[in-house]
């Protein structure tokens, strides 16, 4: 399960470059046009605005990587760290619908898992 876990948190993470590559116009996607705008085309930030966005992508990325290093370390802290990106991912998945519609599902998915490891205790914890 431990490995499973991990595995899911880095390709996760790996699926959240999408949200760095696009603003920062580092390739052109079909699937991911470059847009200024979020929540739907609302509220436009800019070309500026829209690369700040860009970077918490890539820094929820990274941190997702880290929590899988974490959880694969044994280390206290990964728990937190997964519980926290996947909520701030949640919240950029929502400035960026409907294009991040799936990151929300998985998101969710991460949340649950963790949530029923509180009661269930199948992941390891660090002494």
């Amino acid at each position: 399960m431990r490995w499973a876990l991990a595995g899911l948190f880095v390709l996760h993470g790996v699926a959240h470059l999408v949200g760095f590559v696009a603003p920062w116009q580092l390739a052109q996607l079909d699937e991911v046009p470059y847009r200024t705008t979020v929540l739907g085309g609302t509220i436009d930030l800019g070309d500026s605005g829209i690369r700040v966005v860009g970077v918490l992508w890539l820094l929820l990325a990274l941190a997702f990587v880290a929590a899988a290093i974490g959880l694969l370390a044994d280390r206290a802290w990964w728990r937190a760290l997964a519980l926290s990106v996947s909520t701030l991912s949640i919240a950029l998945c929502a400035l960026q619908w409907p294009e991040s519609r799936v990151g929300v599902i998985v998101n969710a998915g991460i949340l649950g898992v963790l949530l029923l490891d509180g009661w269930l205790s199948w992941l390891p914890v660090a002494a």
